[in-house]
């Protein structure tokens, strides 16, 4: 009798482990990776009635929503009353901000210094200013106006310390890391110059007909050797309706963006004008896309970062090229290309054929180390076949 409970007892713990270990599996393989990694929409409207209809549309299946409209950030009582509503929904939400005001909207440092306690960690952080490294190589100035201070500006580094150092000592940078709140924004130039300038997060431009794997290894780079975070944001393809592209597009482009290792996924919107979609370019091959992904990434969290870096291509250090194309911008549009420009963009091309997703693109910079990041390491003027 005392053998035979025995071994009662021993297939009954045993089965109980089995138990244990399924639903150990079938849970981890159901769980969002909440904390590593952000996905959601950005909205571009401009009355609370437009950002609540959204929200509804997309909280089932996003955890992140980024208020990126111009009238909200001027309008304190909107601005709250969407931010609650996107909290009481569950989601985590950054706010955009062209510029913060001490004399126009006083309120804007009121705010700021309530936000944390108020919203706590589902307020991620400010959205500062729109593309500073884009507009820097496209205009010759990241600001929506010169600002003078590249009169005597005649090379490269002259170049990169002045657009970091603009950025980083603006008012309202300064009044965004003063109360220890994180800055984002999106790019899609310049990605390495951002962070030096005081972002904590940099959202690389998915769109256009521009290289994936170029872009993110652009972005990934400059994150991973300034230990900072970075993310993506799939924009626009055409300049005329769809804007968008279709709904496979994109969830591919999502599916590539979590495998490379991004922390944060944003799908743009933006209203249609004249005004007829009430979602924005949102159309509805865009939300099927992005349930589709949301169901993906909990059923194959072993997906996240599965295609992270293992090689680096160094750049020369403050060479500010736009990288889109051959003849593009270093720096400034009177600037253009230069005679350097031909074998890097060849060297590039080669490396980000041999390793796709793989490939980091860095700058040379003594201020940081990467050769212990990297298992492969090319430079700009090495002879590659």
């Amino acid at each position: 009798m005392k053998l035979t409970w025995l071994i009662l007892t021993a297939i009954l713990l045993a089965s109980l482990f089995c138990s244990v270990i399924v639903y150990i599996h079938y849970s981890s393989a159901k769980e969002v990776p909440e904390e590593d990694f952000f996905f959601g929409v950005s909205f571009g409207g401009n009355t609370t009635s437009q950002a609540k209809m959204l929200i509804d549309k997309v909280k089932g299946y996003t955890n992140l929503f980024i208020i990126n409209s111009w009238d909200i950030s001027t309008n304190e009582t909107a601005l709250n009353e969407i931010c609650e509503y996107a909290v009481d929904a569950n989601l985590n939400f950054m706010v955009f901000f062209d510029f913060l005001s001490h004399v126009i909207y006083p309120w804007h440092l009121t705010w700021l210094d309530t936000a944390k306690e108020r919203w706590e960690e589902q307020f991620l952080g400010v959205y500062l200013y729109d593309e500073p490294g884009g507009r820097q190589i496209e205009s010759g100035h990241w600001k929506a106006q010169e600002s003078g201070y590249y009169q005597n500006v005649s090379d490269y580094s002259g170049a990169a310390e002045v657009f970091v150092t603009d950025i980083s000592s603006s008012r309202s940078m300064q009044d965004v890391k003063s109360r220890n709140i994180a800055a984002f924004t999106s790019d899609f130039a310049l990605y390495w110059f951002d962070y030096l300038a005081g972002y904590d997060a940099v959202f690389v431009e998915l769109g256009w007909n521009h290289s994936r794997p170029q872009q993110i290894g652009l972005g990934r780079g400059a994150a991973n050797v300034q230990e900072k975070e970075w993310g993506t944001i799939i924009t626009w393809t055409y300049q005329h309706p769809p804007y968008l592209g279709n709904g496979t597009e994109i969830l591919e482009d999502m599916k590539t963006a979590y495998r490379a290792g991004a922390k944060y996924l944003i799908v743009f919107n933006y209203p249609t004008y004249p005004p007829g979609n009430p979602y924005g370019i949102l159309e509805d091959e865009h939300f099927e896309a992005m349930q589709q992904f949301w169901s993906y990434m909990q059923h194959h969290p072993e997906e996240y970062g599965k295609t992270d870096a293992e090689a680096a291509f160094v750049l020369p250090k403050d060479y500010g090229w736009g990288m889109r194309r051959v003849e593009d911008n270093v720096w400034f549009p009177e600037w253009g290309s230069d005679d350097v420009s031909p074998l890097i963009w060849e060297n590039m091309n080669k490396l980000t054929e041999r390793y796709g997703l793989t490939l980091d693109i860095i700058y040379d910079d003594p201020s940081f180390g990467y050769e212990e990041k990297y298992s492969n390491i090319h430079f700009w003027n090495d002879q590659i076949d």
